[in-house]
């Protein structure tokens, strides 16, 4: 029932001396090196430098200059989906970035992530991002533009200012996960959707957990989701997507944040040959989620990512 896909562990064999060793060896290096001239190993790939991965990418998006960027020689871009040429789609179009950011630091897989809020003209664009760093040079580019309200099934710019607050709250060493129980965790809230139950998946949800959706708060204190059925995120009536599909995205071991991009199945949105696309983020720690919020878009059903 929870099937999806599962990464993580850690390599087996190499002593802690020979680790401890490459570690200074690799930060003497960087630190002696030119920017342009640094070693580019995914190891050294920590989270200020994913971060800047994401800056420089919204900076280049915003220019239309995706020569900003330090590309992989066989770098792959896709946007809805489709593969593009680096600097076609949305390239064209946007005009700005607004406030809300949210960022998955996943050092690693080498995985840099955010929903992001830009601008197309005077219009708000709802915007995912997942870049693929390896040896420090990206060379997987996975994007989802939302362009209206239309195509999100609803969008609620207004809350969307600021990233929230218990997304970013930091996570005691204590009451982290492993990455494989934070996946496992997470992975039973798109196994509930799949038997219509969050109640016969277990999901475990924290008593303040919510569910944030294109901006628009579908479940938790203060839901606009058929309330007040929709205050208890475990006990709300949920459909059966006996069809529904996911992949992780990404893990921010850190923050204890697991992405999934998701796949509701077919007629999840109007239409038997619709299906809601989601890239949902799952803050997860002390065994329960604590949040849930997400970015979405009506496409058609089964269409593949070019990822899976």
């Amino acid at each position: 029932m929870l099937a999806g896909r599962r990464r993580g562990g850690s390599d087996k064999g190499i002593s802690m001396k020979c680790v401890l060793s490459c570690l200074v060896l690799s930060g003497l290096l960087a630190a002696c090196a030119s920017p342009h001239d640094a070693p580019r190993t995914t190891a050294s790939c920590g989270r200020s430098c994913l971060k800047s991965d994401i800056d420089l990418y919204l900076a280049a998006l915003v220019a239309h200059d995706p020569s900003r960027l330090p590309l992989a020689k066989r770098v792959r871009f896709t946007e809805d989906t489709h593969e593009l040429p680096l600097g076609a789609g949305f390239w064209k179009t946007v005009t700005g970035e607004r406030s809300y950011r949210q960022d998955f630091l996943d050092v690693r897989n080498g995985t840099a992530g955010a929903l992001v809020v830009m601008s197309e003209g005077d219009h708000p664009v709802l915007f995912v991002l997942r870049l693929k760093v390896i040896d420090r040079r990206i060379g997987e580019i996975e994007t989802m533009v939302v362009h209206n309200a239309k195509e999100g099934a609803f969008m609620d710019i207004e809350a969307l200012k600021s990233a929230s607050v218990p997304m970013n709250l930091p996570v005691p060493k204590a009451q982290r996960e492993t990455r494989d129980n934070a996946i496992a965790i997470a992975a039973r809230y798109p196994g509930g959707l799949k038997i219509g139950s969050f109640v016969k998946s277990d999901a475990q949800f924290a008593p303040e957990a919510y569910r944030f959706e294109n901006g628009r708060r579908m479940a938790g204190v203060g839901c606009t989701f058929m309330p007040p059925g929709c205050v208890d995120i475990k006990q709300q009536r949920i459909p059966s997507l006996s069809e529904i599909s996911w992949r992780v995205a990404a893990v921010d071991e850190e923050q204890g944040i697991v992405w999934f991009r998701l796949d509701f199945g077919p007629g999840s949105m109007g239409p038997k040959e619709n299906a809601l696309h989601a890239w949902e983020a799952f803050k997860v720690y002390g065994g329960q989620i604590h949040a849930v919020e997400a970015f979405m878009k009506v496409m058609p059903a089964h269409l593949p990512s070019g990822w899976d």
